[in-house]
């Protein structure tokens, strides 16, 4: 899965003499978290977060010149004086899992994505969760299965020709490694004519399963 499948594309930028307080009424109106900015050329030169906006407006708690008329006071702050400089960027071939390490990295909410110096949109947390939800299939009916399994390579190969032996019909696999096992997450499309707890029974006697969660109830085994 690439980036450029996930993307937000058409994005609202700011010019780098934009007023932070056109910016922050932007912010309210279509819910955005991150403005690339650019330069007369269409460049990329920073980034401005929702945060650098709070930050940049006085507490309504305090006293002070806070916003004062147009013309004066935050009007003239632009969005060059608060943004980010020379911000982290990727390119659109770029695969998600690898922008999702990124993000945790850096904790930043979203990175621009730029092909030949062009800005063509942006990546944030909310693309990636939705990623992870097509990717998991967890918007989807089905009942997802838990295992631990044994770090040799043919163990995941055969619980799935064991699920598939079953009649299951299975639509998503992840794994994870933690050095000493390996965990599985399978989610079933369809049990066919069979019960959870028929699947259960026959897992249970070859494999160590953790958990099971059917029709949003997670069930403990191990």
């Amino acid at each position: 899965m690439l980036v450029r499948d996930w993307m937000t594309v058409n994005v609202i930028s700011l010019g780098v003499n934009s007023s932070v307080m056109d910016a922050a009424e932007i912010l309210r109106e279509k819910n955005i978290r991150q403005f690339p900015v650019i330069d007369n050329k269409a460049r990329l030169v920073g980034i401005v977060s929702d945060r650098d906006i709070r930050d940049a407006m006085p507490s309504k708690f305090l006293p002070g010149d806070a916003v004062c008329e147009r013309g004066g006071g935050l009007y003239t702050l632009t969005a060059g004086d608060i943004m980010t400089l020379d911000p982290i960027t990727v390119p659109s071939d770029t695969a998600v899992d690898e922008v999702a390490n990124i993000l945790v990295q850096h904790k930043v909410g979203g990175l621009p994505v730029v092909d030949g110096g062009e800005l063509m949109g942006i990546i944030t947390q909310a693309d990636v969760l939705r990623f992870l939800c097509a990717a998991s299939g967890a918007m989807r009916s089905s009942v997802q299965l838990a295992f631990r399994l044994a770090t040799r390579p043919s163990a995941l190969t055969e619980l799935l020709v064991d699920i598939q032996a079953m009649g299951l019909v299975v639509s998503n696999v992840f794994t994870a490694n933690d050095g000493n096992s390996r965990k599985a997450y399978i989610r079933i499309e369809r049990l066919q004519d069979k019960s959870i707890e028929q699947v259960m029974d026959a897992l249970q006697g070859k494999y160590t399963v953790l958990f099971y969660v059917n029709e949003g109830v997670t069930v403990d085994v191990s």
